[in-house]
């Protein structure tokens, strides 16, 4: 008799069948009982065995990695993108259609432009919604604990180690959370760390995560553009596991032909949901638009410049990739070849971009973690010290609850990065318009309904010339003043101490009507005609 089966007691009086099923026993029979062996063991023993595994040492050291992502984002930090992304996703929610020009700038209004990243911004929207300011500090902590974690145990498998899981996670979540700011970029790295899992525990042999790839590239080309690298990476591992081979310290494992099936089912079945979004295929070629059409974008624009390694971020990089050469030298790892392709691949790019530093991590992470297992031993279950374990998460726990930030301050730290009291200003003021604005004020005005000279959104900016424009006239090249004269401006907003504000607060055309520690906001005094500017 099999484990399932179910054992009546040879005593029990049979149970006539009702129309309800089975009536119960007539007085006085023995009531029925029902037995599975083993079921009763495992009903008294679960909630105990649940608890060592929530109190387990794998588990405290993910609340260690909890509190240190809430250490490094309890101090807010909003993009300049975040209010536009915001007021997009706010506007395709009241109007139930998805924008086709621009509504939001007047260099560049009712000109083609789509919303690149609509998913993104319609959850943003909804986080704003429901918790203001504070609600979208809360949201940026947890998805960054749950991407840190998602590392955590991405290292953690592919190294079989949870300590050597650990490691990496730790090191390398600084550069992350530099990179993780309130824009739809958040939920395309939560993606794309999330295959990289799912692809591991497929080279492992657990095939069921892999058919939930289409459905997530669905939401992925709706959200981000990096939607992109993730076809990158399982194409990669597709064709690295054609057939088996080694070169030096890489080796290409095949794939069974039934993993092989599977896989390049999973990976025609992800490029067939790219077009299934609000415009078609024109989300699908966008990354293919930055790579080729935007080269001002790319020369201009911070976080595509090369890793600055004069910053502590840039050196901390640097650090990290030096040492894990030295360590290969040393030590003569072996690497599948997929995951040497994607590290190698992730540094170069970081190398060119900054913005790239949130491929190499992830990239990274697999590679880190096999290095650490060398040194340390795996976790034992016998030698756990789950009250230990305890009393570490309690006091991680306290801390945050001590240390968490006031909705005061949350508010402080964003006036003190955007030109919210100037705003302000322009609300109870008569203040002459077009105005010229910085390019990390614009998302904030077009959340307040102002129209702007530019924005965040560089595409179209590029496309109409706009921002090569800017970059004139904020760098103060010849002509610079000259650009204030063609578009007609009547005001400017600008950050306090930047070179063009220096230069307008010397000239007699222009008066500076406010002022606060973060923006300073000229009025032109004289006629365009009379203006000297256009000497500049």
């Amino acid at each position: 008799m099999s484990e399932q089966q179910t054992v009546l007691p040879v005593d029990c009086p049979p149970v006539a069948p009702s129309k309800q099923g089975f009536s119960a026993p007539a007085p006085g029979d023995q009531a029925v009982r029902v037995e599975v062996p083993g079921l009763r063991r495992w009903a008294s023993t679960w909630p105990m065995e649940a608890l060592k595994w929530m109190f387990s040492f794998p588990a405290m050291l993910g609340a260690v990695l909890v509190g240190r992502v809430f250490y490094e984002s309890r101090t807010f930090i909003a993009d300049p993108d975040t209010w536009w992304h915001i007021k997009v996703g706010q506007d395709i929610l009241r109007t139930h259609h998805w924008p086709t020009v621009d509504p939001y700038s007047f260099t560049a209004a009712n000109t083609p432009w789509i919303a690149y990243e609509w998913l993104g911004e319609v959850a943003l929207a909804g986080v704003s919604k429901l918790g203001g300011v504070y609600g979208l500090a809360v949201f940026r902590f947890v998805l960054a604990a749950l991407v840190v974690l998602a590392l955590y145990y991405l290292g953690t498998v592919r190294s079989r180690n949870s300590k050597a899981g650990f490691v990496p996670a730790a090191v390398l979540g600084s550069l992350v959370l530099l990179s993780f700011s309130l824009r739809p970029q958040m939920f395309g790295y939560v993606f794309l760390v999330l295959l990289l899992i799912v692809l591991e525990l497929f080279r492992k042999g657990v095939s069921w995560p892999i058919w939930t790839l289409p459905a997530m590239f669905l939401l992925w080309v709706n959200t981000h553009g990096s939607f992109i690298v993730g076809i990158g990476v399982l194409a990669v591992y597709l064709c690295c596991g054609l057939k088996s081979f080694q070169v030096g310290s890489a080796q290409a494992i095949a794939w069974s032909a039934k993993q092989r099936i599977q896989l390049e089912l999973t990976l025609l079945l992800s490029l067939a949901v790219l077009p299934i979004t609000p415009y078609g295929t024109q989300l699908a070629v966008y990354p293919f638009d930055i790579m080729f059409n935007q080269p001002v974008n790319l020369a201009s624009i911070l976080e595509w410049r090369p890793m600055p390694f004069e910053l502590a971020m840039g050196r901390a990089f640097l650090a990290i990739v030096v040492l894990l050469v030295v360590l290969q030298l040393l030590f003569r790892f072996a690497w599948r070849m997929e995951e040497l392709l994607l590290a190698v691949g992730g540094t170069v790019m970081a190398f060119v971009h900054v913005r790239m530093i949130l491929l190499f991590v992830p990239f990274v992470v697999p590679v880190f973690a096999t290095v650490a297992a060398r040194w340390f031993p795996r976790y034992a279950k016998a030698k756990d010290k789950p009250v230990l374990n305890g009393l570490i998460m309690a006091s991680v726990v306290a801390a945050m609850t001590y240390y968490i930030p006031t909705r005061n301050s949350i508010q402080d730290k964003v006036a003190s990065t955007f030109p919210v009291e100037a705003v302000a200003y322009l609300g109870s003021h008569s203040v002459p318009g077009p105005m010229f604005n910085n390019y990390a004020f614009g998302g904030y005005l077009v959340s307040h309904e102002r129209r702007t000279f530019i924005d965040g959104r560089a595409d179209i900016f590029e496309r109409s010339g706009v921002l090569a424009d800017y970059m004139n006239a904020i760098q103060l090249k010849p002509g610079a003043l000259a650009v204030l004269d063609r578009y007609r401006v009547q005001s400017c907003l600008l950050l306090k101490d930047e070179p063009l504000a220096i230069v307008l607060g010397s000239l007699p055309e222009w008066k500076r009507v406010y002022s606060d520690g973060t923006a300073a906001l000229f009025v032109r005094q004289v006629d365009r005609g009379q203006s000297s500017s256009g000497n500049w």
